[in-house]
């Protein structure tokens, strides 16, 4: 693929947004461009000047600590670093909005029009996930087919090296502004082979939430296994082993958990779900309804735990291990154990919290214990939705669906 005259061979990049998606485009692009992260948090904008990346990412931090030859930088001057950008890419959040069952794309409307109006020759690639049928609107409003959507496909703790060792790339435009944006981003990574494919905008939305529902299809699936095991008493592991077995399945995301969690998987099931409106389904409204039944399982599992708890003066205490929903992650939010935890509270159980990366006295009126030796002489029964040897010398008290100890 060959960029045409039109666009620059060597553009001036700005990356909107510096959370996970953002800062692991920016280093990709980095290595033979200039590339300016924008932010709106100075936190954050402070942490990359000083080459410390402002969320967890291990190989990120190792990047930007020792490779000065990156050409990065970063700014909160948004009407700037807009104005001077061939290329922007917006990867600011779009959490789920329950009230109007669609993702709340305001940051990414805001800045898709102020790039516009600063810099009209921009090109612009959404990485931020959006509803089906997002960017065709947003071309049509503004009247330009320089908007195209690029889906991001990373894990939380790993974005940097998931976009070096990318499984496919996928541009929702299929012109010469998508071969460019393509070949630019297949131009950082460590797979020069990387398969591209080039498809119509809302086709490539589409691509990154069905994607996404599927692998909490299997989350789902492989939990309602080892719901259904430990209601009869079976060893879950062993049925497992010999279903992913069968190479048509095959080992992956077949860990059962707490439920699926973290920042994509819920959203864009939610959101998919909304999109289909008046398509007949009956699959992706089960894979959302067996996330909140996984939950409602374990807790009631947790509390059969506690009543077989010998009696003592004081009502048992509750430890929630770690917020996070991925190891190498400093993101908790809408973690599944999260929803365990609250359904164990509306019964009345007293939790405490042991979260490291939480600087907070409490969590949902819970404490928030720093001192992991307090917090494991404190809890009665600690919750784990993943195995970690921090836990190794009270694994008696630890209760985890976790068989094979990872994330997937």
């Amino acid at each position: 693929m060959t960029a045409p005259s039109l666009l620059p061979t060597s553009p001036r990049i700005t990356v909107a947004g510096a959370g996970y998606v953002g800062l692991a485009n920016a280093l990709l692009l980095a290595q033979h461009h200039d590339v300016t992260v924008l932010d709106i948090n100075p936190e954050r904008v402070a942490a990359l000047r000083q080459r410390r990346p402002p969320v967890h990412d291990a190989l990120a931090a190792q990047w930007l600590a020792e490779r000065a030859e990156l050409r990065l930088h970063a700014t909160t001057d948004a009407a700037q670093a807009l104005a001077q950008a061939d290329l922007v890419i917006v990867a600011t959040p779009t959490d789920y909005d329950p009230t109007t069952n669609a993702f709340d794309t305001s940051s990414v409307d805001a800045v898709v029009a102020q790039a516009l109006q600063v810099h009209p020759s921009s090109t612009i690639v959404i990485k931020s996930t959006v509803p089906v049928g997002y960017t065709a609107a947003a071309r049509q409003r503004h009247g330009t087919e320089r908007i195209v959507f690029s889906p991001e496909f990373l894990r939380e703790g790993q974005a940097l090296h998931d976009n070096l060792h990318p499984s496919r790339i996928v541009v929702g435009d299929r012109g010469a502004r998508g071969q460019w944006v393509a070949e630019l981003l297949r131009g950082g990574t460590a797979r020069p082979d990387t398969p591209v494919l080039l498809t119509e905008p809302t086709e490539a939305e589409a691509i990154k939430l069905f994607a996404n529902t599927y692998l909490a299809m299997r989350v789902a699936f492989f939990n309602e296994l080892d719901t259904y095991a430990a209601t009869h008493g079976l060893d879950t592991r062993q049925i497992i082993d010999g279903v992913c077995l069968d190479p048509r399945i095959g080992p992956g995301y077949n860990n059962p958990s707490f439920g699926y969690g973290g920042y994509c998987l819920p959203k864009d099931t939610k959101q998919l779900l909304a999109n289909y409106q008046q398509v007949p389904q009956n699959l992706i409204g089960a894979i959302v309804a067996a996330n909140a039944t996984r939950k409602d399982f374990i807790a009631e599992d947790v509390l059969r735990r506690l009543q077989a708890l010998p009696r003592g003066p004081q009502p048992p205490v509750v430890g929630v291990y770690r917020l996070v929903m991925k190891a190498g992650s400093d993101n908790f939010r809408a973690s599944a154990i999260q929803g365990v935890m609250k359904r164990l509270k509306a019964k009345g159980v007293t939790i405490i919290v042991y979260e490291p990366a939480l600087h907070a006295p409490h969590f949902f009126h819970s404490p928030v214990l720093h001192d992991l030796h307090a917090f494991k002489q404190q809890a009665d029964l600690i919750l784990a939705n993943r195995h970690h040897p921090d836990l190794a010398d009270v694994e008696h008290k630890v209760y985890t669906r976790d068989l094979f100890g990872g994330d997937a």
